[in-house]
């Protein structure tokens, strides 16, 4: 083993002296780091004009939210399910199944386990339908264990589909008091006060009636400033919490990684270490406040692949659970993989792939380069043979360049294939140097390398 790392420290060394003036990534096959994580999950699941390409993605798991299904936009939203309040809450005639079946069985079928969001969509109309706290919490509980039955023990002709997750809604703080919630809430239309009392009514039935599933949420969209007086809340009331969830949108790797951090930190802090911590939305925004118009033709480029494939290789190296792309639905302006209509593939489309491609290897190995606009990570299969992804992401839209990108391949092993993401290329194999590869990357692009 010394003789090994003597000769591939060595060959690094030898390698990096010979390309001066060339950005050089290094890996080390034998330091191992631990498992590929699942920062490819996504929301929202396959449509039957993209099936094929949606099952070849392996996304690990789909998030219901905002999630439509055939013209219903609201499938899955608990007033769809059960949309007479004052039915019976034990009599199977009072849930509607037929849309959100379908729905969940596209995903399982692609080999993707649902992450069930219970609550409601966004709403942005001037009319609200399903945001204002339930009449009674007790009763908005029951609904939901017999949501859970439906789905996982075959309760009024369900299923016997094992769903994990189950959230328990969606971005309650995110027009918190002071901000705009007294006169146009979206997603919660109470107080966060009520909020916490409605979570731990939820949280502490459901966990009740099912011990071995993970019941958490409630999917933040300002997790550092409404995260910890949710969570002194749940410690001081005992309340059930498996999974933290919450949401970020930015245009730089670094602040996503930051941010990311600094929620374990506070978990930590909190005394919440055992507790998973799950990104379950994020994307490309440069700003909220300018018109979306820049951001959603980013989000569809190569510049938007190149953003997705960053931020997977920062949060690998990062302590989180879960990272979920919103949004793989192809009729809008947030998913960057499948054009809207006519399903054809966008450039967002394989860093998801290429990652799922690391998945299949299993064990992360080091990989590292100096450069800043450099994002690189590594996976080594079973029987030693290695993919890399190294991805060229700018934030600003400078004059396009070409920076050559130099491989230290390991003594003893040598380059099979390159595939690039770029421009002008999708996916496309190229031709390098199999034991001295240097890749010729543009100003925003993502490669996927394998060696044996």
């Amino acid at each position: 083993m010394k003789n090994r790392i003597m000769m591939l420290t060595l060959a690094i060394l030898m390698f990096c002296l010979g390309a001066a003036g060339q950005t050089v990534v290094t890996f080390d096959v034998d330091q191992e780091i631990g498992r590929i994580k699942m920062m490819n999950a996504a929301n929202n699941g396959p449509k039957g004009g993209n099936f094929e390409d949606y099952k070849a993605l392996r996304i690990p798991y789909a998030r219901t939210h905002d999630t439509p299904h055939r013209w219903n936009s609201h499938t899955v939203d608990i007033d769809q399910i059960f949309p007479d309040w004052n039915a019976n809450v034990n009599n199977p005639k009072s849930y509607d199944f037929t849309l959100t079946d379908e729905l969940l069985a596209m995903m399982i079928k692609a080999g993707t386990k649902p992450f069930f969001r219970l609550g409601q969509s966004i709403e942005h109309d001037t009319k609200k339908y399903g945001i204002y706290p339930p009449k009674n919490y007790k009763k908005w509980a029951k609904i939901c264990e017999h949501i859970i039955r439906h789905y996982n023990e075959g309760w009024a002709d369900g299923h016997q589909w094992n769903i994990e997750y189950w959230e328990i809604w969606n971005e309650p703080d995110l027009d918190a008091p002071g901000d705009r919630w007294k006169t146009d809430p979206r997603c919660w239309g109470g107080s966060l006060e009520q909020f916490h009392e409605f979570y731990e009514v939820a949280a502490k039935h459901l966990k009740k009636c099912f011990p071995h599933l993970k019941i958490g949420g409630p999917a933040f969209a300002n997790p550092r400033k409404y995260g910890p007086p949710f969570l002194d809340y749940v410690k001081a009331t005992d309340t059930p919490l498996d999974f933290f969830s919450w949401h970020m949108y930015h245009r730089r790797p670094v602040r996503v990684d930051e941010d990311v951090r600094k929620v374990r930190e506070i978990l930590d802090e909190k005394g919440f270490k055992d507790v998973e911590s799950i990104l379950n939305e994020w994307n490309y925004v440069r700003k909220w406040e300018e018109p979306d118009d820049y951001s959603t033709r980013v989000r569809t480029s190569i510049k938007g692949a190149a953003y997705v494939a960053g931020v997977m290789c920062m949060c690998q190296n990062a302590p989180l659970d879960m990272l979920m792309y919103y949004d793989l639905r192809p009729t809008v302006s947030y998913n960057g993989a499948f054009a809207a209509y006519h399903y054809d593939l966008l450039p967002g489309y394989w860093p998801l792939y290429y990652w799922a491609e690391l998945v299949d290897y299993g064990t992360q190995v080091k990989s590292s380069c100096e450069e800043n606009d450099i994002y690189t990570c590594a996976a080594k299969s079973a029987d030693g043979k290695v993919r890399l992804i190294v991805v060229r992401y700018h934030e600003t839209d400078a004059e396009q360049d070409i920076k050559p990108v130099s491989l230290s391949v390991p003594a003893g092993m040598s380059v099979t294939e390159v595939r690039l993401t770029d421009s002008e290329r999708m996916n496309q194999a190229i031709e390098v140097d199999k034991s001295a590869p240097v890749l010729q990357m543009e100003r925003n692009s993502v490669a996927l390398i394998e060696m044996e």
